[in-house]
């Protein structure tokens, strides 16, 4: 019992580490940008393995310098309510719970803008049990630690935006050889409709499949709301 109570003690106190370390970071990104991603890393590496000389297309660029139409086209696609929930939305959360368990398969996601920049910023792409623990303790970190502007200006200099493209800078760059500052609203619809596969897009511009969702996305831009 007591070597039991010693590797508990053990364990409490590498995982009280380990969130403080997660914890002193979002402190300093408060003021100061990420140099990079756990995604953004893993990705890196992917790329290195096939050529060693890959490096990633990404730039960073101050949320006043990113067209309102991309923040409101993100937030239409990605997170409807997100000025207004804490972290979580639980009614979208139930509702892809319903649909998946309706489809028999994962068909929806429920994640939050705030839960999607904890998965990329300190995440692997393994799927633990513990994944969604941590998951969930890192967006509380986030949402008290940084206000929704921050929270989205991360977000939007960190996702992935296509095979080795970060940010949307890059994107925007990349994709319309325009900065993200002047992207137009058929422009930003079409990005934030390939969020949430990124790399299949980047391959099939013309799938009618986005085609359709960017429509969609344009048609509640209006109604989108951007910190």
């Amino acid at each position: 019992m007591r070597w039991f109570l010693r590797i508990g003690a053990v364990v409490l106190t590498a995982l009280f580490l380990y969130y403080l370390w997660i914890f002193g970071h979002i402190v300093y990104w408060r003021n100061n940008n990420p140099a990079s991603s756990s995604f953004m890393d893993a990705q890196l590496a992917r790329l290195q393995d096939e050529n060693p000389d890959a490096e990633l297309r990404q730039r960073w660029v101050p949320y006043d310098k990113i067209s309102g139409n991309l923040k409101r086209a993100v937030i239409a696609s990605e997170d409807a309510k997100f000025v207004d929930h804490e972290g979580f939305d639980w009614a979208g959360i139930e509702a892809a719970f319903e649909k998946n368990m309706k489809q028999g398969r994962i068909v929806a996601g429920g994640s939050t803008i705030s839960q999607q920049l904890a998965k990329n910023l300190f995440l692997s792409s393994k799927k633990t049990p513990w994944r969604k623990v941590d998951e969930a303790l890192i967006t509380v970190m986030l949402e008290a630690v940084l206000d929704k502007r921050r929270i989205l200006e991360i977000y939007l200099n960190v996702i992935e935006w296509g095979d080795g493209v970060f940010g949307a800078e890059a994107a925007a760059r990349y994709y319309y050889r325009s900065s993200a500052s002047r992207l137009s609203g058929a422009q930003a619809a079409k990005l934030a409709a390939m969020v949430p596969n990124p790399r299949y897009y980047d391959s099939n511009r013309n799938a009618p499949g986005l085609a359709r969702k960017t429509r969609i996305i344009q048609r509640r831009m209006s109604q989108a709301v951007a910190p």
